[in-house]
């Protein structure tokens, strides 16, 4: 009877994600009136945050070199912030339109070239050093024209890598794309109605209209569904665990611990974030109690935090840090996978 509540709840999610175009997504102002307070916890995390347009004011001017040929400036105009690039001859210059990310470590700029393209500027914000430097995944490629030094071309529509799914994923509700390759957003960042559904029949009943409650999932199905954006634990196939930027991808990690494994069915993303409130707020103390529930002869007499051990810290390029959720136990120095 279990399994076929888990069910029948994943299957309600699904409908509710892609309800009809009678139920509309009003945004999480709308929801504040009922919610404040998750309302007001929710709006200051960085899922919020993940995405805004760029305003000159938020971000300084700046120079940096790519290669021996290419300089690269961040400069302001009467109309906002924009990147130059030259090498002497030719000349490109490109507004900064949209910021991806809500700058706890960083954020990357992508702008429309036509409406067929986007761009991922080779510029990134760093908040760790304050300073821009390489996009990640960028700093090792050698542009052969100026037209590649402005950094990576990204369809507006591709099944694997179109600039659609990472508006998507950066935002709430649906996106679109004019005749010119514009995109609109329903509302900027990530907020209730990313995992609740469009609100618009709950906000007009809500006994009768009752949202979905991913809590409700079972730690399988609410790991895939996080994976939506964070990536699916079924594509573990595809994963190479020796590169470090993978780690970023938490609920593929996460399906691969042990303590996820032996935990039937228990342990999920919700067992230690607060989905209204921004990740890592907790103290060290509130996680070793976590895992405490299960390892109660191994918590906080010699260990200061669980986490720094048995998930670490890993960093495929500075100053950017990412929490390995393969939980296990970790030879010194070697960050990447367990030995069990």
């Amino acid at each position: 009877m279990a399994s076929m509540a888990r069910a029948a709840a994943a299957a309600m999610l699904a409908m509710s994600l892609n309800a009809a175009t009678s139920d509309r997504f009003l945004g999480a102002q709308a929801c504040s009136a009922c919610h404040a307070a998750e309302f007001a916890s929710q709006s200051a995390s960085a899922h919020a945050g993940a995405l805004s347009r760029v305003s000159a004011p938020s971000f300084p001017a700046g120079n940096l070199l790519r290669g021996p040929r290419y300089r690269y400036q961040i400069l302001f105009s009467d109309l906002g912030l924009h990147v130059r690039i030259d090498h002497g001859v030719d000349v490109i210059d490109l507004p900064l339109e949209w910021a991806f990310g809500a700058g706890r470590q960083a954020i990357t700029f992508v702008t429309r070239v036509n409406r067929d393209w986007y761009v991922e500027h080779f510029a990134t914000w760093y908040t760790g050093t304050h300073a821009y430097g390489p996009t990640p995944g960028q700093e090792s490629l050698h542009p052969k024209s100026i037209q590649e030094a402005a950094g990576l071309l990204y369809k507006v529509s591709d099944p694997r890598f179109g600039i659609q799914g990472c508006f998507e994923c950066h935002s709430t509700g649906p996106v679109s794309f004019d005749g010119n390759g514009d995109a609109t957003v329903t509302e900027m960042g990530v907020h209730c109605e990313s995992c609740h559904g469009p609100g618009s029949a709950h906000a007009a009943n809500p006994e009768r209209s009752r949202l979905i409650n991913p809590a409700r999932l079972s730690a399988a199905d609410l790991n895939k569904f996080c994976g939506r954006c964070h990536r699916r634990p079924d594509e573990q196939a595809a994963t190479d665990w020796n590169y470090a930027w993978n780690v970023r991808h938490e609920p593929v990690y996460f399906s691969r611990s042990v303590c996820f494994l032996k935990s039937r069915g228990r342990l999920s993303c919700l067992s230690c974030h607060d989905p209204h409130e921004a990740a890592g707020k907790k103290t060290a103390a509130f996680y070793n109690a976590k895992c405490g529930q299960c390892h109660e002869g191994c918590t906080t007499k010699e260990r200061v935090n669980c986490v720094d051990c048995h998930m670490p810290l890993v960093s495929p390029q500075p100053p950017l840090r990412f929490t390995n959720h393969w939980i296990g136990i970790y030879r010194a120095g070697a960050k990447l996978k367990p030995v069990r």
